[in-house]
C-alpha cells in the first residue's frame, strides 16, 4: 500500500464568540471549514480571527495545523467522530505527520509558503470546549500532553492563497532533528 501525497483536507476559520463556558471570555476555538481559496497573510487566514492575543496569533502563530489522522485517533478515544477544525486548527492535513516536522521546516501550500515555528500547548478553553461538545475532558491537559502530538503553529514566509485539496510540498527540512513532538515534550517537561 502506498501512502497518499500530503494534502490540506480542510481550511478552517472562526471568529471570537462570547460563550458562557469560558467564564465570560471570548474564544475563537470553534473553526468551520470553508470552500474555495483563502488568502494567507502574515497574521493568518482571511476570515479567521484570534481572541486571546496573549496566547494565540502573531507572526509565529499565524496558522495552526493538525492532522486528520490525529483527529481520528482522538475521535476513537473520545467515542465521537471529530469534524475538521474541531481542535481549533486552521489547516486539517492528511498524509503528512505534522508532528514529525522539524522546527524551521518550510512548506508550500497553494501559492503560500509556511514555516513550522512552534507548538500548541493545552489550555482550559480547549478542555472546556471538549466538555461543552459532550466529550470526556477529564484530565485533558495530561492526556493531550501524554500523546505528544500537538500539531504545529506556522509562520507565513510568503503570502498567497491556499484551499482544501492543495498539496503540501516540503521545501526545506533543516536536519537538526528538533521536531514538533520533541519541542512539545521539552516545553511540557519544563512546566
Amino acid at each position: 500500500m502506498t501512502a497518499s501525497a500530503p494534502v490540506v483536507a480542510s481550511v478552517n476559520v472562526g471568529t471570537p464568540q462570547q460563550v458562557s463556558w469560558t467564564r465570560g471570555r471570548r474564544t475563537a476555538i470553534e473553526k468551520r471549514p470553508v470552500t474555495g481559496p483563502v488568502a494567507v497573510r502574515a497574521l493568518g487566514l482571511d476570515g479567521d480571527q484570534v481572541s486571546n492575543r496573549k496566547h494565540h496569533g502573531g507572526v509565529d502563530k499565524a496558522v495552526y495545523a493538525f492532522a486528520r489522522e490525529d483527529l481520528d485517533r482522538w475521535g476513537d478515544e473520545l467515542g465521537s467522530t471529530l469534524p475538521d477544525g474541531f481542535f481549533g486548527e486552521n489547516l486539517t492535513t492528511a498524509g503528512i505527520d505534522v508532528n514529525e516536522a522539524e522546527i524551521g521546516e518550510r512548506w508550500r501550500i497553494g501559492s503560500a509558503e509556511l514555516e513550522v515555528a512552534g507548538i500548541r500547548t493545552p489550555c482550559q478553553t480547549f478542555s472546556s470546549w471538549l466538555r461543552v461538545s459532550g466529550l470526556d475532558n477529564r484530565g485533558w491537559a495530561a492526556r493531550f500532553t501524554a500523546a505528544g502530538r500537538p500539531g504545529p503553529y506556522l509562520r507565513v514566509v510568503r503570502e498567497g492563497e491556499l484551499a482544501a485539496g492543495d498539496g503540501i510540498e516540503v521545501l526545506h527540512r533543516p536536519g537538526h532533528g528538533l521536531t514538533v513532538t520533541a519541542m512539545f515534550r521539552q516545553r511540557m517537561a519544563a512546566r
